[in-house]
């Protein structure tokens, strides 16, 4: 029965794998491996002159001097070890373009050997060093171009003129040299490296430059603040030596201007150093830059006294002053009003330049006082008010509150005292000869100059 059914359907599963068979894919080949069509007629001798063609391609290239080559029926076998990987890589490559190749079996491995990888570093260092011998004179030669070319800009650099003429200051012409410097600097190093055919590298050191240059500057940016500053304030000078000036709430005499601060030195004789960045950027006011000052003064007097006449007595004593000037004119005005006080403000000039202003102030606040007390002007005195329960007048419960006493009031004179005292600046001259004194020792450092143009 079995072998009935076999025997009928023989010729049909023999027809379907007729048909099955042709479309079934055949094995993968390596990517690598040489392509094109195997001829029959491969016999040893095509083998052999396959064998040689690569052994003769090996020994032409570096690397290969270790590497075995056998060929059989057209497949390539190599054995042995190179210096890397890569280098063992690309004979499969190379082996692969000689005609007759049908197959490649690349089992070169990556060597260990010490020696064999220390070789080629020792020859390129050999080979780098005969380079540089042999570079040697021309590398004299650009050497000495550029030492030259440098050497002429610090020679002129170095000259007076006409750096001192075309600058305002000292400290900006001594920023024109460091310019020329740097110039003469950059073209000697550029026409060293144009004779010895490496101007390429120019461009890797300048952006290596501009790289350092650029963290340099994110790190020391206070810095280069500080320097900025200091060059507009040694163009602007906006103050001169010995004067007085108040900056950033500090008060004091200047005694110079560096390339990193203003040195003040204060009333109390100490010094005050303020970096020029805070100075460019802060309110400064100079005294110094008006002869004439104003001194201003209150004085209380009492609230029942004659205020037209307190006013009339004060502002003719203030004017009547030797040490106060004509122009501006004095003046006095009621400012305000207390609890038991009138508030009288006086304003006075005087000359800076002789006058000291605190010793001014001092010796106009006596004699103005004088003056109205003898005019009969009285000061004001506390009042207080006592506030007691049961108390319904001027006497309770066996209380008696006494009444003021009261005096008679001098006649009014309105002559001031003749008896003023010094007020001379002794102590502002002081300290100039201190100032003075220090700008001798440290001329070389300062950036202010007496005779500069002002903003």
């Amino acid at each position: 029965m079995i072998f009935s059914l076999l025997r009928r359907t023989a010729p049909a599963l023999l027809l379907a794998l007729a048909l099955i068979l042709p479309a079934l894919p055949l094995s993968a080949q390596d990517g690598s491996q040489p392509g094109g069509t195997i001829t029959v007629a491969d016999d040893a001798t095509r083998d052999a002159a396959i064998a040689s063609r690569i052994r003769a391609i090996l020994a032409e290239l570096d690397g290969y001097g270790d590497v075995t080559v056998a060929v059989s029926s057209g497949i390539v076998t190599l054995r042995g070890t190179t210096l890397d990987a890569a280098t063992a890589a690309a004979l499969t490559d190379l082996a692969a373009r000689v005609e007759g190749v049908v197959a490649i079996r690349n089992e070169v491995a990556e060597t260990t050997d010490v020696a064999r990888r220390l070789d080629p570093a020792v020859g390129r260092m050999m080979d780098r060093l005969a380079q540089v011998i042999a570079y040697l004179p021309l590398f004299a030669i650009a050497l000495l171009v550029a030492a030259a070319i440098v050497t002429v800009g610090v020679l002129l650099a170095r000259m007076r003129q006409p750096w001192d003429r075309i600058a305002p200051n000292a400290f900006i012409a001594d920023i024109y040299r460091q310019i020329l410097r740097l110039v003469f600097v950059i073209a000697g190093v550029v026409i060293g490296l144009d004779i010895l055919n490496a101007t390429a590298l120019l461009s890797t050191i300048l952006g290596a430059a501009g790289i350092i240059g650029l963290a340099i500057g994110f790190a020391v940016r206070d810095t280069v603040e500080n320097f900025i500053a200091s060059l507009m304030l040694s163009v602007r000078q906006p103050f001169r030596p010995n004067d007085a000036v108040e900056i950033n709430g500090d008060e004091g005499k200047v005694i110079r201007l560096t390339s990193r601060a203003t040195i003040l030195l204060s009333w109390d004789g100490n010094h005050i150093r303020i970096p020029n960045a805070t100075v460019f950027k802060s309110r400064i006011v100079n005294y110094s830059r008006n002869a004439e000052r104003r001194f201003v003064f209150d004085i209380g007097i009492a609230p029942d006294a004659d205020l037209a006449l307190a006013q009339r007595v004060a502002q003719r004593t203030l004017a009547d002053l030797p040490f106060t000037v004509d122009r501006p004119a004095v003046d006095a005005w009621i400012d305000g009003i207390g609890d038991s006080t009138v508030t009288l403000r006086l304003a006075g000039w005087i000359d800076q330049r002789a006058t000291g202003l605190l010793a001014a102030r001092g010796e106009a606040i006596r004699l103005c006082m004088a003056a109205l007390s003898q005019a009969g002007i009285a000061m004001p005195e506390p009042t207080y008010r006592l506030l007691t329960p049961g108390l319904t007048g001027a006497v309770a419960d066996g209380l008696d509150v006494a009444q003021p006493e009261t005096h008679a009031r001098p006649a009014p004179q309105t002559t001031a005292p003749a008896d003023v005292g010094d007020v001379d600046a002794h102590s502002e001259d002081e300290l100039s000869a201190i100032i003075d004194a220090e700008r001798r020792e440290t001329a070389d450092k300062d950036l202010l100059t007496r005779d500069a143009p002002t903003e």
